[in-house]
This record gives C-alpha cells, structure tokens and sequence, in this order.
C-alpha cells in the first residue's frame, strides 16, 4: 500500500471535497444482537496457512515467476468453493513508465443473486521495501506478508466458509493485482494514481456489465501482531453507515479495543476507486498503529510470516461475517 498517511491527506480532501459521488446505499440494520448471529466456522489455522503458501511462491511481484504461479493457485483454490471464476488480464504502466501484466481474480457465490456484497484484497508484494532501516535494501522486494497475504489469506478462509452456509445475497471476492506498486519515496515522482492500478482498472471494465453491489469491505493488512482498525476518512466519508455498522459489530463481539472508535485520515487505498469511480459504498479494515505508518514491518524486507497474527486473521474475518450475515441470515 500506499504513500504514508500524512502525504496523501491534502490531496484526498480536496478530491471528497470537490466531487460528486453516489450517496451510500448500504443497508444499516438496527438492532442486532451480533453475539447471536450464527456464521461459517472460521479456522485461524487454515488462514495462516493460506498466508505461508502465498510466500512459499517468493515476491509476487507483477510478471514474475511467483506472481504467475500464485496467480494459479489462487484461482484454482477459489475455484474449489465459488460458483464462478474471472481472471481479469490487463497492463499497466507504473510510475517510471514500466509496464506490467497484472490479474483481478475474481470469484462468486450465489452469482444469479440481484443483492451482492463485495469483499476484497490486494493480492500482489511490493517491488521496492523503500520503507526498510536499511537504505541499502531500498531496492529489494517485499515478502508481503501482512502487507498483501493477510487480507487475501482471510478472505479464502471465509470463502471456504462460506461456501457451505451460503448467506441469502451474492458475495463477490476480488483479489486486486498491482495495488502496492506505486511510486517509491526515493524516487521523486507524486501521484497518487501511481498505486491500486487494478481496482483502477476494474473500476473501468467491471468482470460483469454494470456490477454494483449493496456494499463492499477491503482487507488490508489485516494480520498485524498488534491488530488496530480506526474509521479511517474515505470510509467515513463515502460509507458512514457500513463503517459504523462494522464498528459497532465489533463492539458487540469484544474487539471495540481492536476496531477502536476513533476518526482518523483518509487512506489511499483500492476502496477509494471502487467507491469514487463505480459508487459501491466500500470500507477499508486497514492497519493504524497511531505511532508508524501503518506497522512496524510496512514496506520493509521484515513483512514476513513472523509480522502475522492468526487470531487478528480470524478477529476481522468473524467481525466482517457477523455483519453480513446480521443483514442477510443463511440459506435454510
């Protein structure tokens, strides 16, 4: 992800400030006793393995070897629990002018559903741990982790899930490609536009001819050690309802010192083009430790299997279920 947090908050305000979005449609349902809300068992276990065989391929940076054979597999695992499987090829320029395959890999339960939910992850590792102590491993790969791994290792355990207690709405897993790889902070390009070229690109040419969705949720370094999710600007802004409700689910289940009930900047992030280009009102679980950018191990040669947690895996993957399944109960 990303460029650091107080670099981007200028910009971003100005662009919520001076745009026209579409106002959230997301469904707040008041209410529910969370604690009852029956979901798929979600094995932690089974998540941090999903994580480890991810890193097994080296850095999936875009076009490489492991890039490829990642892409493969995790298809061929969504393939084994959803209904139907996109894989969306494109290219992409990044900030130097180089130009990179990258793959949206896509998966569906329930696809003839009218009602969907969108959840989503990015699934690529950054080129350049341009973040690490080391100025001389400024130029090497990021394992990617946390940074990456997480979310998506998350949402494949959900998908197995929820595979065999189907919610009564459409769920659309996204694992976006070439998210992390935007301009580094050695060199002296800005853009913003430089990060998140795949939910950029779906934005524009969405798997299924005007696909909307009642609302989304974006992982995204989810399995932190130390795990703390505040209700970050974009969110707040384009999706109050839908980041309340996922708070106050949080709240209900005892995780409120995790998904703390604080306000804080707005976070360049893959929901920002999902929810400004196609109008799905989308929240981002992201990673704010208050005191370093994001964690320790951001964007650093160190963002490996040791960075991640199982138990934060599972904390945001039960909290994001017990939502969904609050407003849409399981297929009897």
């Amino acid at each position: 992800m990303k460029v650091k947090r107080l670099a981007i908050i200028a910009a971003c305000l100005l662009v919520l400030a001076g745009c026209k979005y579409k106002q959230e449609t997301a469904e707040v349902s008041q209410g529910i006793d969370y604690t009852q809300v029956q979901v798929p068992e979600f094995s932690a276990d089974s998540a941090y393995a999903y994580v480890e065989h991810q890193l097994s391929f080296g850095n999936r940076i875009p076009g490489s070897k492991g890039w490829s054979q990642c892409a493969n597999w995790l298809a061929m695992q969504m393939r084994r629990w959803c209904d139907t499987i996109i894989v969306q090829d494109f290219s992409a320029e990044l900030w130097n002018g180089t130009t990179v395959p990258g793959k949206n890999i896509i998966a569906s339960l329930n696809p003839t559903a009218e009602r969907r939910i969108l959840l989503a992850a990015h699934w690529d590792s950054r080129m350049w741990a341009d973040h690490d102590k080391d100025d001389k491993l400024h130029r090497s790969p990021v394992p990617g982790a946390n940074d990456g791994a997480s979310g998506v290792a998350a949402l494949m355990e959900m998908a197995r899930g929820m595979s065999k207690m189907r919610p009564n709405v459409g769920i659309d897993f996204i694992f976006f490609d070439v998210e992390d790889q935007g301009a580094p902070s050695w060199s002296e390009v800005y853009d913003e536009d430089t990060w998140c070229k795949g939910s950029q690109y779906w934005a524009q040419n969405r798997h299924v001819p005007y696909y909307t969705a009642v609302y989304g949720v974006l992982f995204d370094m989810v399995g932190t050690q130390k795990p703390r999710f505040t209700k970050e600007q974009i969110s707040r802004s384009f999706a109050p309802g839908l980041t309340d409700k996922l708070w106050r689910a949080a709240s209900a289940l005892g995780y409120g010192s995790i998904f703390v009930n604080q306000e804080t900047d707005p976070i360049l992030d893959d929901h920002y083009y999902v929810n400004r280009l196609v109008g799905i009102p989308m929240a981002d679980i992201v990673q704010n430790s208050g005191t370093t950018s994001f964690f320790e191990h951001w964007h650093t040669t160190t963002d490996d299997l040791a960075a991640v947690s199982k138990e934060s895996l599972r904390t945001v993957a039960v909290v994001t279920m017990k939502t969904i399944y609050g407003d849409y109960q399981h297929e009897k």
